[in-house]
């Protein structure tokens, strides 16, 4: 595993995980995989999301931590509800957020692949702040990925069909990419100047 990596985002939090590897050699980026997430399920807040991805989560602080406290998970970058942004994995390596997963045939997709963790479930809506945040990330990503095309934009559900289902059925589609082809075209749906 080699040292922290230069592709990190200005502006945000930095914590490094633990949990990243180097991608195979000559694999290029081109999927952007979004996900949600909430510890214990279904509760927003606190640090829990943070202590998964540092393995630090405590195992006796919610019955659920118990089934999930071994696993060694990251993501790229993580947006809470507030739209405040983490990133925990530097763009370049891969991450472990995808698992058992497949795109148009290429199994394995956390080789090719940058994952989002909007903090959320399947049964609430997600916030304007994190709609925002995912819009200026995703741009940002497609101009450093150019390869990541509006059809490689996906859910963890369309990579890992049966066995996830995040963002979920709550998750706007439409909105999260009219605000992500305005931040790039350099308008906005808010009406607010750029």
């Amino acid at each position: 595993m080699s040292g922290p990596g230069k592709l990190w985002l200005p502006g945000l939090a930095h914590v490094p995980s633990p949990n990243f590897d180097e991608r195979p050699p000559g694999c290029a980026v081109d999927l952007l995989v979004i996900h949600n997430i909430s510890l214990p399920p279904g509760e927003f807040g606190g640090g829990h999301i943070q202590a998964l991805f540092l393995n630090q989560l405590d195992s006796g602080a919610h019955p659920y931590f118990a089934q999930i406290a071994h696993l060694r998970v990251s993501a790229h970058l993580l947006i809470r509800r507030s739209g405040e942004t983490i990133q925990f994995v530097a763009l370049e390596h891969r991450a472990w957020h995808a698992g058992l997963s497949n795109f148009c045939g290429r199994e394995r997709c956390n080789d090719f692949s940058i994952g989002i963790e909007l903090e959320g479930s399947d049964d609430k809506a997600f916030s304007d702040a994190q709609y925002q945040a995912l819009s200026h990330l995703g741009a940002h990503i497609r101009r450093l990925f150019p390869a990541i095309g509006d059809d490689r934009i996906v859910g963890h559900l369309d990579i890992a069909p049966g066995r996830k289902t995040d963002p979920g059925p709550c998750f706007d589609w439409p909105r999260f990419r009219e605000q992500l082809a305005a931040v790039e075209t350099g308008s906005r749906t808010d009406g607010q100047a750029t």
